[in-house]
């Protein structure tokens, strides 16, 4: 069995918010000349594949890689955390609803995240609450800032209170990249903003205290955990070093969370793989292609089945790392 934690999907149709709330760049998507595009007011911001909207095309390339489940979530892009809060609130339940239509179809085949109106807490709580009690969601998918503030902030304690007191699973993805605005050409927000990104989320949520105040959160991030992996040693030093900057508001040592999270398995490298499985260790990673853009893993799981790993091993990277984050059994779907 193979579970991928870091699939994308969108509704085939979406209003034009922009539209209804008169303000703002929220995204809609239009088919025009036999081609999907995700428009941002009257621009093209980006051009998706049938893959990215059809269940049936979807299920069918699952068929052809291996993929017994994908785990569905929206894309960042969506998340509209700029917006004002009631208006991020509503489109926030529309993708969950079509996220939550989509797995009851394909039970078998698909397990939803949600996504919530984070700049705002108590309507993200009260969203989280419904994709768990409601939608049948193990999860939900959040951003590794909201509007440029780490996730360590202290007002975003109650969400992570109330997100541990419901078992609900947190996947962390990237988006909003800091710099992305001074490094525009060549694609680097993607190449080079994003693995900083996720470090930045694992850091805050490191030295904010975060992981050692809410311990029973079951949280993971994206894209192999971005540059924090191999730049762990640069942190642990960092902070014994200069624990007066480092160590302000958790004086626990960085390396002993290790195995308090996830990540998944992309790194579309297979030293990094091998470094990556050494250092977070063989029952804290799980399959993630970050399917279906073309940076992710064409064939998931493909790199792992490459490496010389125990059987034992590699069924925990495909499937039962994935079913602890989640908190479910497959056998019980």
């Amino acid at each position: 069995m193979k579970i991928d934690i870091h699939t994308h999907i969108m509704p085939p149709k979406m209003p034009n918010w922009t539209q209804k709330f008169g303000y703002g760049e929220f995204v809609h998507l239009e088919h025009r000349n036999c081609k999907a595009c995700m428009m941002i007011g009257d621009k093209i911001f980006r051009e998706v594949e049938e893959n990215c909207f059809r269940e049936d095309v979807r299920l069918k390339e699952m068929d052809e890689t291996d993929v017994t489940i994908q785990v569905l979530s929206t894309i960042p892009v969506l998340f509209n955390y700029w917006a004002k809060p009631a208006d991020a609130f509503e489109t926030s339940r529309f993708f969950n609803d079509h996220i939550a239509e989509t797995v009851s179809k394909h039970h078998k085949r698909f397990i939803g995240l949600g996504t919530v109106p984070l700049q705002e807490v108590d309507l993200a709580i009260r969203e989280m609450e419904r994709c768990v009690r409601e939608l049948k969601m193990p999860g939900i998918e959040i951003g590794s800032n909201v509007n440029g503030e780490n996730l360590s902030e202290k007002k975003l304690f109650p969400f992570y209170m109330a997100a541990e007191k419901l078992g609900c699973a947190l996947f962390i993805h990237p988006w909003e990249m800091m710099g992305q605005a001074q490094m525009q050409q060549y694609w680097l927000p993607w190449l080079v903003g994003m693995p900083a990104e996720t470090s930045r989320a694992i850091c805050s949520l490191i030295f904010g205290g975060v992981l050692e105040q809410f311990p029973g959160l079951r949280i993971a991030f994206a894209h192999g955990g971005g540059s924090f992996p191999f730049t762990l040693g640069r942190i642990e030093h960092g902070f014994k070093a200069r624990p007066d900057l480092v160590a302000v508001d958790n004086a626990v040592n960085p390396r002993d969370y290790i195995s308090k999270f996830w990540v998944d398995s992309l790194v579309h490298d297979k030293r990094s793989l091998e470094f990556l499985i050494e250092t977070i260790g063989e029952n804290n990673i799980c399959i993630g292609s970050d399917y279906p853009f073309p940076l992710g893993e064409q064939h998931p799981g493909k790199l792992v089945e490459k490496l010389e790993l125990k059987k034992k091993i590699k069924k925990k990277l495909f499937a039962e790392n994935a079913e602890k984050w989640l908190g479910i059994k497959h056998n019980s779907r």
